[in-house]
């Protein structure tokens, strides 16, 4: 009796695992106009051909045409061949010269002028693989996709149709009427048309050449960002920046943290942490400890101030400075609220309570305007209007002084002061020493106008014109007089005396955190291999075991196997925030071409 029983729930066991199995592993349905069986030649086969109608495949959602199929039913696989076409639902097509499909792990193969579409992109290839489970296709011997802006090339891609990204790798070629992308690793969402590069990658037109080695760019509306090595060339000049934005569009570009700008021409460098490039205007606008450097003579001249804006062609170019400006060379230096110079006249205006140290010599003024000659690169002249006032330390406690309404300077072939005069209400006190350096007396004295004439960066001679009155006092009697000019102001310590300097007193920078993009994940292997290592495939396919083989070479570059939460998430961010911004330029309709609607009059 207790055998019965056991043969009996065995007969069931068997029956339900059959069942199951037969529900699990649906058979391919394959209908023709001609069939028939050809054992010598093609063993286990069904051979079916087409006549008026081509041979109609269907399994599990996915449908094939053909003009000769040969279906081995044992191993629920069949051979497509001549005008093969595969669709999936309403979005996936394929067709090819000869396809491969397996019914029990829905995985097929395609070969011969190889052309897939989903939605508005298409792939064209040699060979193509398909996994309907994981939605993937994929080919390794160079295709070709196509979407409505741009064509990408390269020898290995990878489709996933569910996200609708392609994962390029080697020899990533995008090319668009406007510019060509080069990259070794590239992820394409087709739906919104976004490129995510990695590795060196440069992004070339007519007019500009992008370098990052991690970015991002929006092949549909011509703009992205870059955050690794970044660098833009156009024109003259080359912008780098620990991140970088460009919109081709509007021919703009800006950058953030550890700027340069170099300017090949001008022998220019401007620095900062905050720039905006116009390239339509030919200017740059530059802030947070914002620096423009000029070659000259063989010296550089340092300018800072809270910001800067270069703008004009190299020939007509134009510097400006505003709040606080702090100018620093290696024999002068200087401060005012802003500064304006003309590259071509070589005049600098220092604007809103300037000072300048030459030497010695500190001046100040109401404004005070230096020129240089643009043809030996050397300073030429100084003019100081309204108030001038020069002053040099001569002691301790005693200073040479002169001002005047205005001041005239001259400097020599060292760019040392060689000789001032001072126009309009002359007023100097001077220190007169003999060439040992002992004090002879202090000149104190009024004229209508003085020059001064400097001999190793100190006062040798003045001389007065038009009547000159005062006197020559003893060091003794000078103290009981007044010992400096109205509106004396030693500013020494404030002093620049290295290019560091130019931001003494200013608070410690705190760079921008800026929004990274996390290196790409590295999926699974494409081919799945079985326990003992070995692809199963049925014994009548065409494919061997090394076309089927995951190869180390195929294999991305860049990318990381594990993703913790925290990366995932800012990826899933990136990526939205990303779509949300294209669609904001997408949907911006510039406001000539949408005026706004007059109401009528009387009317409502």
């Amino acid at each position: 009796m207790h055998i019965k029983k056991y043969i009996l729930t065995v007969v069931i066991a068997f029956f339900a695992f059959a069942k199951a199995y037969t529900q699990e592993r649906k058979e391919i349905d394959i209908t023709s106009d001609v069939s028939r069986i050809d054992e010598a030649n093609y063993p286990g086969a069904f051979i079916m051909n087409k006549s008026t109608k081509q041979v109609y495949i269907i399994h599990e959602g996915i449908e094939m045409w053909c003009d000769l199929a040969f279906h081995y039913k044992d191993e629920n696989f069949v051979r497509a061949l001549g005008n093969v076409k595969i669709k999936q639902g309403d979005s996936v097509s394929m067709r090819s010269r000869y396809a491969e499909y397996n019914g029990n792990t829905k995985f097929a193969f395609a070969a011969g002028n190889v052309w897939l579409k989903k939605d508005t992109t298409v792939v064209t290839t040699d060979t193509m693989y398909f996994d309907r489970i994981k939605q993937e296709s994929y080919y390794r011997t160079g295709g070709v996709v196509t979407s409505p802006n741009s064509k990408i090339t390269s020898r290995i891609g990878r489709y996933y149709l569910e996200e609708d990204k392609i994962s390029f790798i080697s020899d990533v070629v995008v090319t668009n009427p406007e510019y060509v992308i080069n990259s070794e690793q590239l992820d394409f969402y087709s739906e919104t048309e976004h490129a995510y590069l990695y590795g060196p990658t440069t992004i070339t037109s007519e007019t500009s050449k992008v370098y990052c080695e991690r970015g991002f760019y929006d092949t549909k509306n011509d703009y992205g960002y870059f955050v690794k090595n970044s660098r833009i060339d156009y024109d003259n000049r080359q912008v780098y920046g620990d991140s970088l934005y460009f919109d081709r569009t509007i021919n703009f570009a800006s950058a953030t943290n550890n700027i340069r700008v170099k300017d090949t021409l001008n022998k220019s460098l401007i620095k900062g942490h905050y720039a905006e490039v116009y390239r339509a205007k030919d200017s740059v606008f530059i802030t947070k400890r914002a620096v423009a450097i000029t070659e000259q003579e063989g010296d550089s001249i340092y300018i800072h101030g809270d910001k800067l804006i270069i703008t004009g062609k190299p020939e007509n170019r134009i510097v400006r400075g505003f709040y606080d400006v702090r100018m620093f060379k290696s024999d002068m230096s200087g401060k005012c609220d802003s500064i304006h110079v003309n590259q071509k006249t070589g005049l600098t205006k220092m604007i809103r309570r300037p000072i300048l140290w030459s030497d010695e010599n500190q001046i100040t003024g109401d404004s005070i305007h230096l020129v240089n000659n643009v043809v030996t690169e050397k300073l030429d002249s100084l003019k100081v209007f309204d108030n001038a006032f020069i002053i040099q330390k001569d002691s301790i406690d005693g200073y040479n002084q002169v001002k005047g309404q205005k001041l005239y300077g001259f400097f020599n072939k060292e760019n040392q002061l060689d000789s001032v005069n001072i126009l309009n209400n002359a007023e100097s006190i001077v220190y007169m020493r003999e060439e040992s350096g002992a004090l002879q007396g202090i000149d104190k004295s009024k004229s209508a106008s003085i020059t001064i004439l400097f001999v190793d960066k100190a006062i040798d001679e003045v001389i007065k014109y038009k009547n000159p009155g005062g006197n020559i006092w003893p060091e003794s009697q000078f103290i009981q007089q007044q010992q400096t000019f109205d509106n004396f102001e030693w500013r020494g310590d404030e002093r620049l005396l290295s290019k560091e300097d130019i931001f003494k007193g200013e608070p410690p920078f705190t760079l921008t955190k800026i929004q990274g993009i996390p290196l790409p994940i590295i999926d699974s292997d494409f081919f799945e291999e079985s326990e003992e290592g070995e692809l199963e495939t049925p014994s009548a396919s065409n494919l061997t075991e090394k076309e089927l083989s995951n190869r180390e070479e195929d294999k991305p570059k860049l990318g990381t196997e594990e993703e913790d939460e925290v990366t995932k998430r800012q990826r899933e961010y990136l990526i939205n925030r990303n779509k949300a911004t294209s669609s904001t330029k997408e949907n911006k309709t510039p406001s000539l071409l949408d005026p706004k609607k007059k109401k009528k009059k009387g009317g409502g």
